[in-house]
């Protein structure tokens, strides 16, 4: 691609819009936005422009979508919710911008549990849906929303009398046929003229609130591809999409669902090389692709990680050597990344140091020889606190006595290790 692409995701906060940041947040070719609900969530915290758009069944929301749009000269609209991809498509016409995105009819289908096994029915195997709870004969039994994503309103009941008091409260529920065995998802990539052109399996092997949490290249890659095969000459596909099987009592793999949009653990395949927002993107761009991809046993497991909103100013970013900067003979590398974060913003770094060595020849040995602005280098018995230029400025420091020198002689901003991560800005 020739030209910088605008690209916003929406809603930037879910799972998938915070893949889809990590996927695309050091494109050259790309500059990101997001947008959202004015609801908690975690966009704010890594895209530098968030707008908010009301929820897609209040009025005005397309409207206001528009303003978004153009005020930033949006080219691509990602989406990143299943129910928002389809509203995107219906109202595709009147968008000022191009929804990444397979057809409608394909989104359209495949947000129905029931409308997606009717189309596969006779070319895959899908679970047994039962028409209503009278006629289940066998227990347990599967229930969950026709349209639902993750595991959200899911159940596994056990006996009539719990069937018939779910029923009760929600209609909106197809019963199926319980699939005890291992679950899978397969992540695939189409272009619409080559046809599919990636497709690999990973196994869910630990998740948490329908989010696999755990996963790993899975065997079965030929099932998985004759699956994508099947799926993909039934439906039509261009870029990401992936689908989900389990195993039955039997151990035959049963199609679970479809869905043409990033899955947040896509990001396995991205760790080997295979970035599929991106390839969407060229997709999208009829810009023919050539898929190269580092082929090794590879796993990943996710975990909640903090990011935060603070109101620290500061200019200079006064910084200790020995067990700070240097942790273990090895460099800090988180502080070596914020370091260069206050260069990259225009901040003077400045390294002051008791080191009892060469100082020179320590920098050298470490290449810290050439970032800071300025160094000062004391003696043992100095005060760090009479050498600090208290204006506009934070200190970072392993020792609690001389952080408490400076926090109380110049009343400002110190840090240790620990902290840093307060300090650190990934907004793309």
């Amino acid at each position: 691609m020739s030209k910088v692409y605008n690209i916003l995701v929406f809603p930037g906060g879910t799972e998938i819009g915070l893949e889809i940041h990590k996927a695309l947040c050091q494109c050259k070719d790309i500059r990101l936005f997001s947008a959202g609900l004015d609801v908690s969530n975690h966009a704010p915290f890594v895209y530098a422009r968030h707008f908010l758009i009301p929820s897609i069944h209040d009025e005005g929301w397309l409207e206001r979508l528009n303003r978004v749009l153009a005020d930033n000269a949006i080219d691509y609209i990602f989406p990143a919710y299943d129910d928002i991809l389809v509203a995107l498509l219906q109202n595709q016409d009147a968008i000022k911008a191009k929804v990444v995105s397979s057809p409608l009819e394909t989104a359209v289908i495949t947000r129905s549990k029931s409308m997606t096994y009717n189309r596969m029915a006779g070319f895959l195997p899908v679970p047994e849906v039962y028409p209503d709870a009278a006629s289940v004969d066998l227990f347990p039994v599967f229930v969950k929303p026709d349209k639902g994503q993750g595991s959200y309103d899911t159940h596994v009941v056990r006996n009539k009398v719990e069937l018939a008091q779910l029923f009760e409260r929600n209609k909106g529920r197809i019963i199926t046929e319980y699939l005890p065995g291992a679950e899978y998802t397969v992540d695939c990539f189409s272009d619409r003229a080559a046809g599919l052109l990636f497709c690999c399996g990973r196994e869910r092997v630990r998740t948490k609130s329908g989010i696999s949490m755990n996963s790993k290249i899975a065997d079965f890659q030929d099932v998985f591809s004759d699956y994508a095969r099947v799926i993909s000459s039934r439906l039509v596909f261009h870029g990401a999409w992936f689908f989900q099987v389990k195993k039955d009592r039997d151990g035959v793999l049963k199609l679970l669902e479809v869905a043409p949009r990033i899955a947040g653990t896509m990001a396995l395949h991205r760790a080997q090389g295979i970035n599929l927002p991106l390839l969407s993107i060229y997709e999208q761009e009829r810009v023919p692709v050539v898929l190269m991809r580092n082929n090794t046993g590879i796993e990943i497991d996710r975990a909640l990680v903090n990011r935060y909103r603070q109101q620290i100013e500061y200019a200079v970013v006064y910084v200790d050597l020995d067990d700070t900067l240097i942790l273990n003979d090895k460099v800090n590398v988180p502080l070596i990344s914020f370091l260069y974060q206050c260069l990259n913003k225009g901040k003077r770094v400045v390294l002051i140091t008791k080191h009892d060595k060469d100082l020179k020849k320590t920098l050298e040995k470490y290449r810290l020889n050439n970032i800071f602005d300025e160094v000062i280098h004391l003696d043992r018995s100095d005060s760090k606190a009479d050498h600090i230029d208290g204006h506009d400025a934070i200190f970072i420091d392993d020792s609690f006595s001389e952080r408490k020198k400076v926090s109380e002689k110049l009343g400002i901003y110190t840090f240790d290790c620990s902290m840093l991560e307060v300090l650190l800005d990934e907004r793309a």
